[in-house]
């Protein structure tokens, strides 16, 4: 059970975002294809940006429009605290790198942020027509149905994952994420590395994965997830084991029978 403060919102408010994020989702759909598109460097980020374009231009302001008085945050690759409010956190194409490759593990996904907290979720996955949804204090579900984080208490038997946050992060990141992979392999049974971090979320949410961590604080790429976590009766905080928020620095979701665990194995190399 969720321990999130209520979000006292209009209840047409999810129906109104989650009908916003399946419309995009069409959009990039039908940008997809089963096979890489670019060869250089160059081209795989002209192609990843005319994603962005194409879905932001009608996903944005429905979104606006749904909850007057909110705001846009405008870099989705950005991190730590915003200003006070309700801010609209999205990522238009969320496993980006994956879609331009040809990967079936990308989505969408729009979360409402009110004073640095995520309070309300939509997570669409189009190629299968799944979609998460949360709302602080309301649990998460997929398509209607409850979703439960898992019930371990024994990290040996976990299934974990983590990933980097975003191309060209420094090399003290890359360290520690190589690390931790470690450090769970021995801790763990299978470590999942991989983008985008939503995409292993979901999967935490609905008890098929045990945790996921994060050195980086993009905020893009966790707040939808954990919503949706601590909605499902997850634990979700940083590397310290304190409460997340959209100012920490770094994120751990989990299963609560393995969190402490899953900390002791991970805070020595945050």
């Amino acid at each position: 059970m969720s321990t999130a403060m209520p979000f006292d919102a209009d209840p047409q408010l999810l129906s109104e975002v989650t009908a916003a994020v399946k419309t995009a989702g069409l959009t990039l759909r039908n940008r997809y294809a089963p096979n890489a598109r670019g060869v250089g460097l160059d081209e795989i980020v002209d192609e990843i940006h005319a994603n962005d374009d194409a879905v932001l231009k009608v996903l944005r302001e429905p979104l606006l429009r749904a909850r007057p008085g909110s705001q846009w945050a405008e870099d989705e690759l950005a991190g730590g605290a915003l200003p006070a409010g309700e801010w609209w956190v999205a990522d238009p194409a969320e496993g980006n790198v994956n879609h331009v490759h040809g990967m079936d593990d990308w989505s969408l996904t729009a979360t409402l942020v009110r004073d640095n907290q995520p309070v309300l979720t939509v997570v669409h996955v189009p190629l299968n027509g799944d979609t998460y949804t949360a709302v602080a204090g309301g649990g998460a579900h997929l398509n209607g149905r409850s979703l439960n984080v898992s019930a371990k208490t024994d990290l040996g038997a976990a299934l974990t994952g983590t990933g980097q946050a975003k191309p060209g992060e420094d090399e003290r990141t890359f360290r520690q994420i190589g690390d931790s992979v470690t450090a769970m392999l021995v801790n763990g049974l299978v470590v999942r590395v991989s983008v985008p971090a939503t995409m292993q979320l979901i999967h935490v949410a609905a008890g098929r994965m045990d945790a996921f961590w994060q050195f980086s604080d993009v905020r893009s790429g966790l707040v939808a997830g954990a919503l949706l976590v601590s909605e499902a009766g997850g634990t979700v905080t940083d590397l310290a084991g304190e409460a997340w928020n959209t100012a920490s620095r770094d994120f751990l979701a989990s299963a609560p029978g393995i969190h402490a665990a899953a900390l002791d194995a991970l805070s020595p190399i945050a």
